[in-house]
């Protein structure tokens, strides 16, 4: 990316945007730049809202206790009545997750998507007891939602049914191609509509919102239709049972995996609740053709003889409580064992590659063969390489860029990738969560950013843990606990009782701390002595001092102190 297009995003990223003026249209993201996951942008004109996508971001291990990540909600929490409507681009959790967090806020906010995508929705809504408005379109309509006249493109991706989406304004115009690439054999026949690319361009894209998360990847993205005869010369070979674990909305995957299990005369099972809940839902509505007597249900799995079982899990991303991980911990009731083949059906979702390689060694200790993208192609990416991009550029030629959906480095190459096409470098807005976009007269820039913080959910608390309780869990699970209880006089400035220490965590034995306690007492009985009127928050702070730096210089570590004053 040129220097020019990174110092504009630059200059404006600390200052609150100014109010919007009139014939402006204001985009602005609250998820899903810098990160792979957490989709959601605003779209703002005269007075309404229209929000495209709300997913989630799954946590890393730096954060410790933590289910779910959220959008920041709080840009639009007090404007609720204001949203015309949210458009659905499709039915991954990255991009619908968070729906049920923001209904929760206003339960009648319209849900526009395709047939599949509202499907899955209104079965995660329903788990919440939320029954939504819903407005189901397909690839050619369009739809007006108060000022912003959409239209809806097909687009493939690696789950049926995805839309780009086109929005008229009286402000200007908007493409945004949620997740898609230009698989020119998909599974279901459905390709990306370059053709309404073409069109839409022609009629004049002033800006456009583009996939980036395979932007730094040349070439073209592989075609899904490769992984069947890998999956079939897998199950072929396969001595035991067969367990394939992908993503639990993967339904062209899934395809796949029954199509394999038909030709060798395998029977499937499906594990895991999601994974059981979508593909009923698949089926249902004709996205997943289910050849008749192949499923089985998993508590009757072991009527089948073992070299005739195949089950499709969920857990390729290593998640703790999903079944695969549970299996590779010997917890689930899937016994996995010598003789077994494992397939790892999916991509690392950046942050995720230590948890799947715990899962993978556990898996191969117990005695599996486990086979993943690195081994053979069990796995295309459902997102446009860097040649399709270009394609999609020379194909649209907008006057103004703003890549979405990626990490910082797939930003910048999506960015560069405009540019090499003839985007002007001061028209490709490099922007990330909570920048404030304005697009008036064909000139988009950004003018500012809004607060856009992680809102994390822990079990049924949204929002009510913070960053720093992520770093005392983080101080907890790394350098332990330690406790020290003081009792002390304030008249006579004497220490009553104590002080006593307690760790855990510390792989030290307490007796170790003998030799800092006279120093505590001292420091503590000096401080009352000097200052009868130090507070109980003020001493203990002595504590902390006195017994943090000796632990660090003595232990070399740095644990959690809970310094405890008591006064007799």
């Amino acid at each position: 990316m040129s220097e020019t297009s990174v110092a504009l995003a630059d200059d404006a990223r600390l200052s609150e945007p100014p109010a919007l003026q009139p014939g402006t249209l204001r985009v602005v993201p609250l998820g899903g730049l810098g990160e792979i996951g957490r989709n959601m942008t605003v779209f703002e004109l005269d007075g309404k809202l229209l929000i495209v996508d709300c997913g989630v971001l799954f946590p890393e291990e730096t954060q410790p206790g933590v289910d779910l990540i959220l959008p920041d909600f709080s840009y639009i929490r007090d404007r609720l009545d204001d949203v015309v409507g949210m458009v659905l681009t499709h039915g991954h959790e990255d991009h619908i997750g968070a729906v049920p967090y923001l209904l929760r806020l206003k339960a009648d906010i319209p849900l526009i998507g395709s047939q599949l995508t509202l499907a899955l929705v209104e079965a995660k809504l329903a788990e919440h007891r939320i029954r939504p408005f819903t407005l189901v379109v397909t690839e050619g309509e369009r739809e007006r939602l108060g000022p912003f006249d959409c239209e809806f493109i097909a687009v493939n991706h690696s789950i049926p049914d995805a839309l780009a989406v086109f929005i008229r304004t009286a402000a200007g115009t908007a493409l945004h191609t949620g997740d898609f690439k230009m698989d020119q054999l998909p599974l279901d026949g459905r390709i990306t509509d370059l053709r309404a690319f073409a069109r839409v361009g022609e009629e004049g894209v002033d800006l456009f919102l583009s996939d980036s998360t395979n932007a730094d990847v040349p070439g073209f993205t592989t075609a899904e239709q490769e992984i069947g005869p890998v999956l079939s010369r897998l199950m072929a070979g396969a001595r035991k049972r067969v367990i394939v674990a992908s993503f639990s909305s993967h339904v062209h995957r899934v395809q796949q995996v029954l199509d394999a299990a038909r030709e060798h005369g395998r029977k499937v099972a499906f594990v895991g609740r999601s994974m059981v809940r979508n593909m009923g839902i698949a089926a249902q509505l004709g996205y997943l053709d289910v050849p008749e007597g192949i499923l089985v249900d998993l508590k009757r799995i072991d009527e089948v003889p073992e070299d005739r079982q195949v089950l499709m899990s969920t857990g390729s991303q290593g998640e703790p409580m999903a079944a695969l991980s549970r299996m590779a911990n010997g917890d689930h009731a899937v016994q996995v064992g010598a003789g077994d083949t494992v397939i790892l059906a999916s991509s690392l979702i950046p942050g995720n590659e230590n948890a799947v390689f715990r899962v993978i060694n556990g898996l191969m200790r117990l005695g599996a063969e486990v086979v993943h993208k690195g081994t053979a192609r069990v796995h295309v990416s459902g997102h446009a390489s860097a040649g399709e991009l270009l394609y999609c550029y020379n194909i649209i030629r907008p006057r103004n860029v703003m890549p979405v959906h990626g990490e910082t480095r797939h930003l910048i190459a999506n960015g560069r990738l405009a540019e090499a096409t003839g985007v002007p470098a001061e028209n490709v807005l490099l922007t990330e969560d909570g920048s404030v976009v304005d697009l008036r007269d064909g000139v988009a820039r950004q003018v500012g950013q809004v607060a856009c913080g992680y809102v994390y959910v822990d079990g049924s608390k949204v929002g009510a843990v913070t960053d720093d309780d992520l770093k005392d869990r983080r101080i907890l699970g790394e350098e332990g606990f330690v406790s020290v209880i003081s009792v002390v006089d304030r008249q006579n400035g004497t220490i009553v009782s104590g002080p006593d220490i307690h760790a855990r965590g510390v792989a030290e034995d307490d007796a170790v701390f003998e030799e800092i306690k006279p120093r505590i007492a001292e420091a503590l009985a000096e401080a009352v002595r000097n200052n009868p009127a130090h507070t109980t928050h003020q001493l203990q702070q002595v504590v902390r001092r006195v017994i943090g730096g000796w632990i660090g210089r003595k232990l070399r570590r740095r644990p959690m102190i809970v310094p405890v004053v008591l006064e007799a």
